[in-house]
């Protein structure tokens, strides 16, 4: 019992120290520059609201290209901001609904979906970021008296945040010290899959943002990149610092091409092809590029397939910034209407997912994916693996990985190439090639790990990875 409240006051310590969003002076959004900080929480409504509603994903929307208008009318300042409160409202999006349900006489009219998505936002930042409370609660009765279908909720707005800021401290003891749960169908398929117990793991790691992770091109140097970064050197190679707010482009190392970011779960598969060197590689579904690097900094020659154009000129820009572009030949094409001058010795087919495993970087995934997308995800993935198993050269090795969780998209997938696939065999992972995760390996000798996984007590912001899913296949001589 001890150690549970250890955990969950970790993980409450860790949200609560969250860095305070920088909130502009000035407003971009000219419509309503009449009041500092409201643009960006009405923006902030609208996303929220489109996430939920539509099932747009987060990175979508604050893509700072093509993303919604409103975010792009941001300035950074408010973009960043604005992000904050949408990874919140969204990580606690369940707790948040609890709050606001154990606030209210009676439910909220049928339909009021921007009334909802008014008060999370303010919710969220009177809990969980260090925004001042009258900031939060003015700004949120303002949204609601310049919304037309809101006005006439306005004085409920303004007694339920000003009731939060009140019990702040009591609701915050009873978020952390009640079980973490996500969108239903979420929760229940965790623990359809791992158990009660492991499945509250997990979701008590979602509620923590991800550490920043990093790998070092040459191994050798890891150390003096660690140095270099303040991070930590894990047993299995990656560099791990705690999320914060630096510009990644500002650290050391990356003008001269000596890392690049990525999950250590992530990094995983292109690990088990072991040595590379000279070998012919195809990284399909390269995209944006973390494994094709591995492949080429471990001496392969890299083809590096995508379907999207854009993908991969960012792919060949983060290459060249890596001086492994000489390696590298970028594709853009279908995997299905890819045909090769000849066979490859290494094939990774890291596939399109439902990306369950990546809920600490994507708090949206468990709202805007649903059941049927997995299972329409485990079809693809099936025949995108018998496709791939085609341009294996005689004993050569295939790796089939993705970031979902769930076994339909995982080891079932892999369980049925086993089976029908004669010219191929498993080979079962050794713990020792992923030495420090020695029990992510399955008893088949696949790897699957969780954001559970990887956990050091009294270290919340070091523990964790994202949730991953790696089978190694031989083709037979």
């Amino acid at each position: 019992m001890n150690d549970q409240k250890s955990k969950r006051d970790e993980v409450r310590a860790r949200n609560r120290k969250a860095r305070r969003p920088n909130q502009s002076d000035t407003n971009n959004n000219r419509g309503e520059a009449d009041k500092p900080g409201l643009a960006v929480r009405r923006t902030a409504h609208r996303l929220l609201g489109a996430i939920i509603e539509t099932n747009t994903s987060f990175d979508a929307l604050t893509d700072d290209t093509h993303g919604h208008p409103h975010y792009l009318s941001l300035s950074r300042r408010d973009r960043a901001l604005l992000r904050a409160i949408l990874m919140v409202a969204l990580r606690f999006r369940t707790e948040l609904s609890d709050v606001l349900d154990s606030f209210i006489d009676k439910p909220l009219p049928a339909g009021a979906t921007a009334l909802q998505t008014v008060l999370h936002v303010a919710l969220a930042q009177i809990l969980f970021l260090d925004v001042p409370d009258h900031s939060a609660v003015d700004l949120a009765v303002e949204s609601a008296n310049r919304d037309p279908r809101l006005k006439r909720f306005a004085s409920l707005v303004n007694a339920v945040t000003r009731r939060a800021v009140r019990s702040k401290q009591k609701v915050l003891d009873k978020i952390a010290n009640t079980a973490p749960r996500s969108s239903p169908w979420f929760s229940e398929r965790l623990i359809e899959v791992y158990g009660a117990e492991k499945a509250t793991a997990i979701e008590m790691m979602h509620r923590v943002e991800a550490p920043l992770d990093f790998t070092v091109k040459h191994p050798q140097d890891a150390e003096k990149w660690a140095a270099a970064l303040g991070a930590e050197l894990l047993p299995f190679g990656t560099l791990r610092r705690p999320h914060g707010d630096s510009d990644v482009s500002s650290l050391p190392g990356f003008d001269d091409g000596a890392w690049w970011v990525q999950d250590a779960a992530a990094a995983l598969p292109a690990k088990l092809f072991g040595t590379l060197d000279g070998k012919r590689a195809l990284d399909l579904c390269a995209a944006p590029g973390g494994k094709t690097a591995q492949l080429a900094a471990a001496g392969a020659n890299v083809t590096a397939l995508d379907m999207s154009a854009n993908r991969l000129k960012r792919l060949n820009e983060n290459l060249t910034r890596l001086g492994l572009q000489d390696n590298c030949e970028t594709v853009v094409s279908s995997l299905f209407d890819f045909q090769p001058d000849g066979l490859f010795d290494a094939v990774l087919l890291d596939a399109p997912c439902s990306s369950t495993g990546t809920v600490r970087r994507h708090p949206d995934v468990p709202w805007t994916k649903t059941p049927q997308d997995i299972s329409k995800l485990a079809d693809l993935q099936a025949r995108m693996l018998a496709k791939a198993a085609q341009f294996v050269a005689p004993e050569g090795v295939l790796i089939f990985s993705n970031c979902s969780l769930d076994p339909l998209e995982g080891e079932d997938v892999a369980r049925a190439f086993a089976q029908a696939e004669t010219m191929f065999e498993i080979v079962p992972v050794e713990g020792s090639a992923i030495a420090g995760l020695e029990t992510c390996v399955t008893p088949e000798g696949f790897v699957r790990t969780t954001p559970a996984d990887f956990n050091r007590e009294g270290n919340a912001d070091g523990s964790g990875l994202d949730g991953f899913f790696a089978a190694v296949f031989k083709r037979r001589g």
